[in-house]
């Protein structure tokens, strides 16, 4: 039987079972967090809510405050000055039946996809291609706008979107281990708040069944969703 590493030892001493304020929890990661990267910080939260059902989806947008550590990677559909606003803005990519033909074609490395209104003729005939990655534009999300320059800025500067998964539960990252304490847990409570106001009319019972932390190769810590109300 192969012997365990140090680092296998202490996560398996860890009480799964135990909950985990928000300021011990980011502590524990950090103690068993790589040195060889920087590992990003997730937070799961898992709700009482079918999201079969339309009334019971949840979905939207909330600014990180800390901002969330990664490169995100923006296309833009537009033309004319919004084009050029959205360039200046630091879009990765911009454009019309180009950046259409671009996508269709397979070239769909973008974190988001933002569109003028006016180009939503043009985004409609990539439904099939954008909407299983998640990354067709949305009014309801800021992704179809006029200020395209602002929705731009916003997902360069840590503006991410939550949605929950089939199992009732939502994914993202919050930031990266090398942030500072307060800034993970700025980032933790508002994407906290951003899902208990996005509450669908549809839920029933328990909203918020459990909330977990984990990076990228540490363990999965269970809060103590008591304190955040509390908070």
């Amino acid at each position: 039987m192969a012997k365990l590493t140090k680092k296998q030892k202490a996560l398996a001493e860890l009480d799964n079972e135990k909950l985990y304020g928000v300021d011990e929890a980011i502590k524990t990661l950090r103690e068993h967090g790589s040195k060889k990267f920087d590992e990003t910080v997730e937070l799961a939260i898992n709700l009482g809510v079918d999201p079969r059902h339309a009334d019971q989806m949840v979905r939207g947008m909330v600014s990180l405050p800390s901002g969330t550590g990664k490169d995100v990677k923006v296309a833009v559909f537009a033309r004319g000055d919004n084009a050029d606003k959205a360039t200046a803005a630091g879009a990765d990519k911009v454009g019309a039946e180009d950046l259409m033909e671009d996508m269709q074609n397979g070239n769909l490395d973008y974190d988001r996809v933002i569109a003028t209104p006016d180009m939503m003729g043009v985004v409609g005939r990539l439904g099939k291609v954008l909407g299983p990655k998640g990354l067709m534009p949305n009014p309801k999300l800021g992704t179809v706008t006029p200020n395209v320059e602002q929705a731009v800025k916003d997902a360069k500067g840590g503006q991410v979107e939550f949605r929950v998964e089939k199992m009732g539960i939502i994914h993202t990252g919050i930031g990266k281990l090398s942030f500072k304490d307060a800034d993970l847990k700025a980032n933790f409570e508002a994407l906290t708040q951003a899902v208990v106001k996005a509450k669908p009319s549809g839920a029933k019972g328990k909203y918020v069944k459990k909330i977990s932390l984990t990076s990228t190769m540490g363990p999965g810590l269970k809060i103590d969703f008591a304190e955040v109300e509390g908070a």
